[in-house]
């Protein structure tokens, strides 16, 4: 969370359930698979259940996820698991209460861990925990995460600290994945490389004995776009092809394209919404990778808070 902490956007900005599902319902029946929700944070919203059950009734969605930062978790997941969420992600990025506190501006850290351990106890087989390595700040931590899939179905995701408006990236605060690897090999010798599937953006390891995995995110020092598949539809209607995309209009063929999906959705036919997505889908295929990280750092873009995880 930026010190000054983030604007909040107003309500009626916000995609309404109907233009939610009414727009996943389009992706799905283009080809769509799979929906993540995040946020800001899901499970603030009050329709969040029944968002779920509509997603999640859509034919040929086969899985529904959630990132969140697991304050509210705990008290609603069994509602959500039966509204047909199928796969859980929970942020953390430390296990120490008073440096959770620090770094989200909030208490909270015992209600995250709760979260955690409901999943575990609602059959979601790997949980998976996002925690973004920042030297200085929690990378004697590394140890202590990867301990916690001993015994549990965790999946711990180390995440390299990623250049985003308000978050004071510098690169000395950035932990390589080699340097991330380096750590946990000495530690943990029984680590051994895992089979990634082509559009994964983690590399993924298990420690023999372990019933959990580890993974690591290297969006900064080894990017994963040749085989990235995201697209990022924002809570206020605009589309993101790249999550380091420096703006969300979309240029292709001397066509620029405001993707404003929410005005598409209230003014124009499926139709044309169909020929947008086209066109936003192409440009992912299109899209060869991202500039460097010292290029990024120099650029505008939305805090992560605002973009979801």
């Amino acid at each position: 969370m930026p010190a000054e902490g983030v604007e909040l956007t107003p309500s009626p900005k916000l995609l309404s359930q109907n233009e939610i599902v009414h727009l996943a319902n389009l992706f799905v029946s283009s080809g769509v698979d799979k929906i993540r929700l995040t946020g800001g944070e899901p499970t603030i919203r009050k329709d969040i259940d029944e968002i779920c059950l509509q997603l999640s009734n859509l034919k040929g969605l086969k899985t529904l996820a959630m990132t969140t930062n697991g304050i509210a978790l705990a008290r609603k997941l069994l509602k959500l698991k039966e509204c047909g969420l199928t796969s859980v992600n929970i942020s953390l990025d430390t296990l120490v209460p008073a440096k959770f506190e620090f770094m989200t501006g909030r208490k909270g850290h015992e209600r995250v861990m709760e979260s955690i351990n409901a999943a575990i106890d609602c059959g979601y087989n790997p949980v998976k925990v996002n925690c973004d390595l920042i030297r200085g700040f929690n990378v004697d931590e590394i140890c202590d995460f990867i301990e916690l899939t001993g015994d549990k179905p965790i999946n711990i995701r180390f995440i390299e600290f990623m250049p985003f408006d308000g978050n004071v990236w510098n690169v000395k605060k950035l932990v390589p994945y080699l340097e991330m690897l380096d750590r946990v090999a000495k530690k943990f010798t029984e680590l051994k490389r895992l089979q990634d599937h082509s559009t994964d953006t983690a590399k993924n390891f298990k420690i023999d004995g372990h019933l959990g995995t580890v993974s690591f995110i290297t969006s900064t020092t080894e990017h994963f776009c040749a085989g990235c598949n995201r697209l990022r539809l924002l809570a206020d209607g605009n589309f993101k092809i790249c999550l380091f995309g420096t703006s969300e209009l979309f240029e292709f063929r001397n066509l620029i394209i405001a993707v404003k999906v929410r005005h598409l959705v209230n003014g124009l036919s499926l139709c044309h919404i169909a020929y947008v997505v086209c066109y936003v889908a192409q440009g992912k295929i299109l899209l060869s990778s991202y500039a460097g990280m010292f290029d990024i750092a120099k650029t505008a873009n939305r805090p992560m808070i605002h973009i979801g995880g």
